[in-house]
């Protein structure tokens, strides 16, 4: 089983990024759940056609009770794809790290991954300070690589380092480790100078190159990934040739 958490700068494109490979997976034939673990649920929107998904923690508010399936906190979407989304606390009440660890808990004890017995499983993890819960994905071992998502915008770059030395940190206990970059491409001056120059002082790859892409932007309008939409676009090709490679590196 393949196991990834993508992590990067808010804004970076972390959703879009685990969305499309999500899609990607599917299109080339794999079982593939994605877990959203940002507060603001919107992870999954473009394999679920724009529409959302009941989060967990506002299932567990509204219902006063835990979900009984995982039917209950979850849809299927493009693909096979199994989304699922954490959610947080109501605003301005609660911690969202507490959030993910409660919401994993719960995915263990109704069995979702034995259920499911997914080929791969992503999780989209707000990152800009990877502590507390938004580290459960790393740190408990429901994910076995980090990709980070990063453009060659200084702050995004200082986001990249900060989750990047945070596993690192976890390194002597066996936990997750970084796979590689993913550049996403925001067509800043000298970007792919920096983003290299920032791989090779980390002793990271760039395993994947994206080039900014208005068919993104036109197809997320409709709720759907370019995979959706049209895995013949160039821009599609660069996704499933990324997903093939994760694929086939693993083997």
């Amino acid at each position: 089983m393949l196991k990834l958490a993508i992590y990067g700068k808010g804004g970076i494109g972390k959703s879009t990024m685990t969305s499309t490979l999500a899609a990607s997976f599917a299109y080339l034939g794999k079982r593939v759940i994605q877990i959203g673990c940002d507060p603001k649920a919107d992870s999954t929107f473009n394999l679920l056609g724009g529409k959302p998904v009941e989060p967990v923690m506002n299932y567990m508010r509204e219902h006063d009770e835990d979900p009984q399936c995982i039917e209950d906190i979850s849809r299927k979407g493009y693909g096979g794809v199994l989304c699922i989304e954490t959610g947080g606390p109501t605003p301005g009440l609660g911690c969202a790290g507490r959030g993910i660890i409660a919401t994993f808990a719960l995915l263990e004890d109704l069995g979702l991954f034995e259920r499911f017995q997914p080929d791969v499983v992503l999780y989209d993890v707000l990152g800009d300070v990877v502590c507390g819960g938004f580290a459960a994905p790393i740190r408990e071992g429901y994910a076995e690589e980090v990709l980070i998502v990063t453009s060659g915008e200084k702050m995004a770059l200082y986001a990249a380092n900060n989750i990047n030395t945070a596993v690192e940190n976890f390194a002597d206990r066996s936990y997750a480790k970084v796979r590689g970059i993913i550049l996403n491409r925001r067509n800043i001056p000298d970007e792919e100078q920096k983003v290299r120059e920032f791989a090779k002082k980390t002793g990271l790859c760039i395993i994947g190159d994206i080039p900014r892409s208005d068919e993104i932007n036109h197809y997320e309008e409709e709720g759907k990934t370019v995979i959706e939409g049209d895995p013949e676009l160039p821009i599609s090709q660069t996704f499933l040739g990324l997903a093939t490679t994760l694929l086939h590196q693993q083997d």
